[in-house]
């Protein structure tokens, strides 16, 4: 008999019991846990992570670009009137509010049948975007998981950020209108989803379609040319078509209008020849490309384990945090995380 259903070598006949099923190393073997008896370890129940009702095939993309969203800064006089240059006024603005921004992304996502349960919108991440000179922050990526485009909306108008950015009327309400909101079909396949850092920097590309680039036929036309390089290239971290952002995915009107692919790069000019390189580039099909750098901030919330090397530091910021909102960190449903 052999067991080779999970492509192992491993046979019947290579087992180390003998034929009376006794460990040939005896009473010598090593203990499982320690000298505990096992018959005396109590018996535990354990209930699944419930599943995310949020994740049901709809997952949009918010370009978040400080510059194109706020009004309130001087980016033409500012020299004349001898101020600092607003470009590092944003800077500094959105670093004072990069907290608040993670800790409402970990609450948008930490829900169960006690908690938060109003929650409809997962975010799955939010990416940092950097200037070319690595110097600033410009903006941010965000990918949100949400059964339907106003709840999608409705998360991104609480996000600290962007309410900065875009203000609030007089009942404290953010229209949202003016935030870049698409449609990304992400392609799923094992070998578009290296580990990023793999060989290189996690590096973004946000490329834009020609108007008649679906007229015309020419992107679907070097779609398999496309794919092919960039699963030759083992870069990729995650890719995808961006569409227009309709109501319904299957909307005839929710057309391809651009591309996200985040990937490995060694540096700028490895990932600006990658990026001009694309078959898609090649051909035609962009009107407008960009690569950024980015920092990836852990908006999940669930990796907050305690730090082994320096027990001394405080690593329970999300589960105070957690306390405070009153979410219930002792129970069942959170066990998942890394206390």
């Amino acid at each position: 008999m052999s067991f080779m259903a999970d492509s192992s070598d491993y046979k019947a006949d290579k087992s180390d019991y003998g034929e009376d099923g006794k460990d040939p190393a005896g009473d010598a073997a090593a203990p499982i846990r320690g000298e505990v008896d096992m018959a005396d370890v109590p018996v535990t129940e354990e209930v699944a992570v419930p599943t995310s009702r949020n994740n049901v095939g709809n997952r949009f993309l918010a370009l978040v670009f400080d510059r194109s969203l706020c009004s309130k800064y001087d980016l033409e006089n500012w020299e004349e009137n001898g101020e600092e240059n607003p470009l590092w006024e944003m800077h500094k603005d959105r670093v004072a509010l990069t907290e608040d921004h993670v800790m409402w992304a970990r609450k948008q996502n930490l829900y169960n049948e006690t908690f938060n349960t109003d929650s409809m919108a997962d975010i799955r991440f939010s990416h940092q975007l950097l200037s070319s000179d690595l110097q600033r922050t410009i903006g941010h990526a965000m990918c949100i998981d949400s059964p339907t485009i106003d709840h999608c909306r409705e998360a991104l108008s609480r996000d600290p950020i962007i309410r900065s950015l875009v203000g609030v009327d007089d009942d404290g309400q953010c229209d949202v209108s003016s935030v870049p909101l698409y449609r990304w079909r992400q392609i799923r396949d094992h070998t578009l989803r290296m580990d990023d850092g793999r060989n290189g920097l996690p590096t973004m590309l946000l490329a834009f379609d020609r108007p008649e680039a679906m007229s015309d036929g020419l992107r679907e036309e070097v779609q398999n040319e496309h794919l092919e390089y960039l699963i030759r290239s083992e870069k990729i971290i995650a890719c995808g078509p961006l569409h227009v952002a309709t109501q319904e995915k299957s909307d005839p009107k929710s057309v391809a209008a651009g591309t996200l692919m985040i990937f490995n790069a060694k540096d700028r000019n490895d990932a600006i020849e990658f990026v001009e390189n694309d078959p898609m580039a090649v051909a035609g099909v962009y009107e407008t490309m960009t690569v950024h750098r980015y920092n990836q901030l852990d908006v999940t919330g669930k990796f907050v384990s305690e730090n082994l090397y320096y027990p001394n530091q405080n690593t329970y910021q999300m589960k105070e945090a957690m306390e405070y909102w009153g979410y219930p960190v002792d129970d069942e449903q959170t066990k998942w995380l890394n206390w």
